[in-house]
């Protein structure tokens, strides 16, 4: 089944200690549509300027990407800048040039409406609560948001929490959304506001799967070449949706399966810079770093 994604696709500017970019090709859809579009079709609500290189998303469109809902609008395309030391769960925002994205006002093509499958990435919750009164028969809603959302605008983020069923933050931002130092009862206090599934992001140490009581945990992949973890969290995502999609079962065992394809995409991101890596990965790849992720978890 068919998955769509709202969010961003923007030009980033990205340097770490292994080297630097200018205006590379990123934005939360965009890694999203990158790891999804290797199980099942994406479609693609976002914004860009006039200034936006249409050949960077050719790769896209050739794996059964459907842009249109990507608007195109006077005006500079979304711009960020980020830098990275040596310890890469830390960067530092040199830049956020939001442009054309500052006005972004999701427009859904009819042929989006019966989606079922719906990822709803990091943007103004009023903007996600609009897409979700927009849509038709959805089986599945995916959210994800930040600590700006958390702070800025409660009342709105709650509104759609109680319209989804799977929220994806990380651990500071289960925290400052319960209220609650401790991840575990924080986790259940979220739950009762709508989302029956929380997947807790922990970066360098993975990520966790809360549902019904039942927990779930996925390393991150060992890696020796690590390049830039920008679009990490968003491969994740798509890995993660895409697989549910895929599969269109929602059971604990599709669930934690999903979690390992979604770490699976992620350790193929941050391995080169921007999309660099996610543009060429055979199937073949995927599943022999899936196999390896079960293998190290394993019990023999």
């Amino acid at each position: 089944m068919s998955v769509l994604v709202v969010g961003s696709v923007a030009l980033d500017s990205v340097e770490t200690p292994y080297g630097k970019v200018d205006a590379a090709l990123g934005g939360s859809a965009t890694y999203f549509s990158a790891a999804a579009s290797y199980f099942t079709d994406v479609n693609v609500v976002a914004v860009v300027g006039e200034d936006f290189p249409d050949e960077e998303i050719a790769f896209l469109k050739d794996r059964n990407v459907n842009f249109d809902g990507l608007e195109v609008r006077p005006g500079k395309t979304f711009r960020w800048g980020g830098k990275y030391d040596f310890d890469l769960n830390q960067r530092e925002t040199l830049f956020t040039h939001l442009n054309v994205f500052e006005d972004f006002d999701p427009v859904l093509p009819e042929n989006y409406k019966n989606t079922p499958y719906l990822f709803l990435a990091n943007i103004q919750p009023d903007l996600q609560l609009k897409v979700l009164h927009r849509m038709n028969r959805l089986r599945l809603v995916v959210m994800d948001t930040m600590n700006f959302w958390i702070e800025g605008t409660p009342e709105s983020l709650k509104k759609v929490l109680k319209l989804i069923d799977v929220l994806i933050v990380n651990d500071s931002e289960v925290r400052q959304l319960a209220g609650d130092s401790n991840l575990f009862s924080g986790a259940k206090k979220i739950q009762t506001m709508g989302p029956k599934i929380l997947v807790i992001k922990k970066g360098e140490h993975g990520a966790l799967l809360i549902e019904d009581g039942n927990y779930f945990w996925t390393p991150a992949f060992p890696l020796e070449i690590l390049q830039d973890p920008t679009g990490a969290g968003d491969t994740f995502a798509g890995g993660f949706v895409g697989y549910l999609a895929k599969v269109a079962d929602h059971s604990q065992k599709s669930l934690r399966k999903a979690m390992i394809y979604g770490s699976t995409l992620a350790s193929f991101c941050v391995e080169k810079f921007g999309l660099d890596r996610l543009k060429n990965l055979s199937q073949d790849e995927i599943e022999d770093r899936y196999q390896k992720f079960i293998d190290m978890t394993r019990m023999k």
